[in-house]
């Protein structure tokens, strides 16, 4: 069952259906759009940027179009895909906008798992997908994005639950963490230091440093963290020299981003690639 939604004055595009929607990830690329996985009887293999993930039955996972994604094992899966043009360009509350807890507001990928009355929530809302699918109408489109809102809604409840971000004091912690991790994805090629993430988000690093302590996490851990992430994409993904990656990732001196690397890693970029032709 495949299910899709062509909105060709945005250029929006929705996919609903199963683990076939996954078979162009049999080998390793950039998701290049949203992705929920959606587990029922059966647990999901996958990796995400090179990282093994193993989806327990009846759980949740979402990817952002910027992740590398590999499937490489599923049966009963309900898989939602769709571009920015689809739903990002709507003004949506944060927590539920494309740049919304789900896909930013983690150190991690967030997975969900589900309980039968969630299960039974989500049921419901995919069969009113697929009916309004098959109903084409003028207002059809305004429909869907409704509908992927109150799915964004339902997911975000429950990972909040599962993070404990219920209480409103961490509701405030948490957005402060979002909005960090949004501007390091913009800016991390260019800006290593917290001092001018801080400055962004008109707050001290000693006040960022506090508020990630709760979330066992150091606001400079993030930046390296995600510079160490593109390095390994850049490693594993292309055929570019360690010296050429420093360059793409702001680096004057490669030594820098090599040190940088092995203090994460416990390996240097070279011996990290060298693993990764023994592996394959």
């Amino acid at each position: 069952m495949q299910e899709v939604f062509k909105d060709f004055g945005t250029g929006g595009l929705l996919k609903i259906g199963n683990e076939l929607l996954l078979e162009s990830y049999r080998k390793p690329k950039q998701a290049g759009i949203y992705i929920f996985i959606r587990t029922t009887t059966q647990k999901a293999h996958i990796e995400v940027d090179g990282v093994p993930y193993i989806i327990s039955e009846h759980s949740l996972l979402a990817l952002t179009p910027i992740q590398f994604l590999h499937y490489t094992e599923g049966e009963n899966l309900i898989v939602y895909q769709f571009n920015r043009e689809f739903y990002c360009i709507k003004d949506h509350d944060q927590e539920v906008s494309c740049a919304g807890l789900l896909f930013f507001g983690n150190a991690h990928i967030p997975v969900i798992d589900l309980g039968d009355k969630e299960e039974r929530k989500f049921d419901t809302l995919h069969e009113v997908f697929v009916d309004e699918l098959e109903t084409e109408d003028t207002i059809q489109a305004e429909m869907l994005r409704m509908l992927m809102a109150r799915f964004m809604i339902i997911s975000t409840r429950l990972l909040k639950a599962k993070e404990g971000f219920s209480e409103a004091n961490n509701d405030v912690k948490v957005d402060l963490l979002r909005g960090f991790n949004l501007l390091v994805e913009e800016y991390y090629k260019s800006e290593h230091s917290v001092s001018f993430y801080a400055d962004k988000l008109f707050k001290s690093p000693k006040t960022l440093s506090n508020t990630f302590s709760k979330f066992n996490t150091t606001p400079l851990q993030i930046i390296h963290e995600r510079i160490i992430l593109e390095a390994k994409r850049l490693l594993i993904y292309t055929d570019k020299t360690a010296k050429e990656i420093a360059y793409e990732i702001g680096f004057d001196d490669a030594s820098h981003l090599s040190r940088l690397f092995k203090n994460q890693t416990q390996q240097s970029p070279s011996e990290f690639k060298k693993q990764l032709k023994k592996s394959f």
